[in-house]
């Protein structure tokens, strides 16, 4: 597939359908602030942004995740999006929260123990550890501003399933990005499926989901480790 055919010319609004937003997520908001008080954990702190700059970002991602997947990765979760919105919204979907600061992921256990979602998994590790043991576990990993793509597929893909995806939440200047990440998809066994810009709603600010498909497992030696990552990307 040509990428230019993959991108919308026109940003459409997504992320608030057919997902309403529970009282579990008014929950989440105040575990969140009230967190952020003593921890780093976002800078977005009035409700209506944090509702359309978290949570709604992080629903957009179920545009992609069909009915009848059983398994989500977030890798580099922080404080917990888009993860903890999916596991709201989506309670029959498996949701593995990766992250590798303590503090971060035991701030994550607590809210999931609060909001009582016991689908939900808090995992402490880097990511190319845990791809040690978890390999092609997941139907599909998702990741939010965490780093430039060619590093992200290698972190994320190796985690996926071959028929499954990766989703990564971009900002909608990444053309380069996409383009520089061509031989890490292909390495890593995967496709570019769709790149798909959209805007949240009450927001005009751009946004843009990369959608990679795991075609075959990523082969045994990746991921390497992060310094390697960041030094000799793919």
């Amino acid at each position: 597939m040509d990428e230019a055919d993959t991108i919308n010319e026109e940003p459409r609004a997504i992320g608030n359908r057919p997902y309403t937003l529970s009282p579990k997520f008014k929950s989440l908001y105040e575990l969140l602030i009230e967190k952020n008080k003593v921890m780093n954990l976002t800078a977005i702190t009035e409700e209506r942004e944090v509702e359309a700059l978290h949570f709604r970002d992080s629903l957009a991602v179920l545009e992609w995740i069909p009915e009848g997947a059983f398994s989500v990765v977030d890798v580099g979760t922080g404080a917990g999006f888009p993860g903890l919105p999916i596991a709201i919204a989506r309670p029959e979907l498996r949701v593995t929260l990766l992250d590798a600061t303590e503090k971060k992921v035991e701030f994550l256990k607590d809210v999931a123990a609060q909001l009582d979602l016991a689908n939900v998994t808090c995992v402490c590790a880097r990511a190319e550890d845990y791809a040690k043991t978890a390999r092609a576990s997941f139907d599909f990993a998702v990741a939010r501003a965490l780093a430039k793509l060619n590093a992200l597929c290698e972190l994320c893909m190796p985690l996926v399933k071959p028929g499954g995806a990766f989703i990564a939440l971009k900002s909608a200047q990444t053309d380069e990005e996409i383009a520089d990440a061509a031989r890490a998809i292909h390495t890593l066994g995967g496709e570019l499926e769709a790149v798909t810009d959209y805007t949240l709603p009450g927001t005009d600010i751009p946004r843009r989901a990369v959608v990679i498909r795991q075609k075959t497992a990523a082969p045994e030696q990746y991921p390497r480790g992060f310094a390697k990552i960041k030094k000799q990307p793919l």
